[in-house]
């Protein structure tokens, strides 16, 4: 048996954490069986899907690095399908039309509060005759179709994840609607459930790996797979994302789509290596960094957790550090100039990409996220730089004075500042004006980058000079004494 898995996102939002990470997991069980993974829209909600949203999927899940092997398939070019599926269940008596009336739905409803009773319907339109039909349409009511489902019913399944898994046919809301009332059609716009089995069954669908909030779902869905006379896949129901008070994530925690992880620096192999932790134990617990690929090779359902898997943050930022850490230059750069870009800095690549390059290479180990480049490089990017009040108060220090024009001095006679120029420099300074080299550091610091605090003083000098800022940030320092 080839294993096939899909993923299969509505178009009614942008890709988020959630089903993002339901497509990893589907894509590195399909990568370890050599299976297929394969992409399905389910864009039969006309009224809130929209084709940025779809497009919006298909670049997040590429970006991650999931790869489809076939789709997209979208539900909305397979209507002749469902259709035909649904006429078929009403042939063979397995469904019925329903034309109850929102009202009258509502006061079932509050009948059943009032009783103390779980809401369901009463399935009270199940045995209708022809002429009772006439009478309702002659109302110009337009019809449900419901599938039939019997509460003696004992719905069970052995889940991937959950093992053995029990649903009274009673818990599922009475008879179940398949397809939503249509002038066009007379059988009705197809609803979720009786789709998504028509396309599962179709497609040959093997196993279906998907969050634990649709068990409810499933119990319904078999019952459609058993009256189609098809074979039921194998389920497996993965652990909701939560947030650190145990609750399901929403976006009042920060978290909406994988296209905002991208914009805050994300890098796409960190994030899909999180996801792959949110809910799954690899075999060596201690290795938590890893590609996709790596992880394909050890994935199994067997090893998902039941609990549900907390968004921790910290551990994000980290594994993201570890990643950025390992790059070049050469390579993060590219990543990075957007995030100069947006901040209002030129970046020209083609005429002084040394320069950006060796800036680069300077912060790297201070990066936890691509956005953090304008914060540890901002101090270097400007002629001028405003100084902090800490930076001002120090530089009223005895001696400061004297070093800053001594520094200036030696920049007129240094054409081209390499780091031993800076260190010769720095040595001359301390000897001649017989204080110590740590005096002579802070107010180099404090006059060329404003602040007392940053990134590594001599190569930041460097980058200064090659831009011929050092001496007039020295000299307007200088000005403030």
């Amino acid at each position: 048996m080839t294993v096939r898995v899909r993923i299969a996102p509505s178009p009614t939002g942008n890709l988020h954490i959630g089903t993002a990470r339901t497509a990893v997991f589907n894509w590195l069980y399909a990568r370890h069986y050599d299976g297929k993974f394969i992409l399905r829209v389910e864009d039969t909600d006309k009224a809130r899907s929209r084709p940025e949203y779809t497009e919006n999927i298909k670049s997040g899940l590429a970006w991650l690095g999931l790869n489809w092997d076939e789709g997209p398939f979208f539900q909305t070019q397979r209507l002749d399908k469902y259709q035909e599926a649904i006429k078929t269940l009403l042939d063979k008596g397995l469904a019925y039309p329903c034309y109850c009336t929102t009202e009258e739905l509502d006061q079932m409803r509050e009948s059943q509060k009032a009783q103390g009773l779980a809401p369901r319907y009463d399935n009270r339109h199940r045995n209708l005759t022809d002429e009772e039909k006439a009478a309702l349409e002659a109302e110009g009511r337009k019809p449900v179709i419901r599938f039939k489902i019997d509460d003696d019913r004992e719905i069970v399944w052995q889940d991937a994840v959950r093992g053995r898994v029990t649903w009274q046919g009673s818990d599922l809301g009475g008879d179940m609607v398949i397809a939503r009332a249509s002038d066009s059609s007379d059988v009705g716009q197809p609803l979720y459930n009786l789709a998504v089995v028509v396309d599962d069954v179709e497609m040959n669908i093997t196993h279906v790996i998907r969050g634990e909030d649709h068990i409810a779902n499933t119990a319904k869905q078999i019952l459609l797979y058993e009256a189609m006379g098809a074979k039921v896949p194998v389920f497996a129901h993965t652990p909701l994302i939560l947030n650190q008070e145990g609750k399901k994530l929403s976006k009042r925690d920060g978290v909406t789509s994988i296209d905002d992880f991208r914009k805050m620096g994300f890098l796409p192999e960190a994030l899909a290596n999180y996801m792959t932790l949110l809910g799954w134990t690899p075999p060596d617990s201690t290795a938590e960094i890893f590609t996709l690929a790596e992880a394909a090779e050890k994935f199994d359902l067997e090893r998902v957790n039941k609990a549900g898997a907390k968004f921790d943050w910290a551990k994000l930022d980290w594994i993201n550090s570890q990643y950025l850490h390992k790059m070049s230059a050469s390579d993060l750069i590219e990543l990075l100039v957007p995030y100069w870009s947006e901040a209002g800095y030129e970046v020209d690549l083609d005429n002084n990409r040394d320069w950006w390059e060796t800036l680069t290479t300077m912060v790297i180990p201070n990066l936890t996220r691509l956005a953090d480049i304008v914060k540890e490089t901002r101090l270097l990017l400007t002629e001028s730089v405003e100084y902090t009040p800490e930076a001002v108060e120090f530089m009223q220090q005895e001696g400061v004075k004297e070093v800053l024009e001594q520094a200036i001095a030696a920049i007129a006679e240094t054409p081209s500042l390499e780091i031993a120029d800076g260190k010769a420099i720095i040595k001359t300074i301390t000897k001649a004006l017989k204080v110590k080299k740590g005096l002579v550091m802070r107010s180099l610091r404090a006059g060329l980058t404003g602040e007392m605090h940053g990134p590594d003083l001599i190569q930041s000098w460097v980058l200064l000079h090659q831009k011929g800022w050092d001496k007039g940030r020295l000299e307007k320092a200088l000005s403030l004494i």
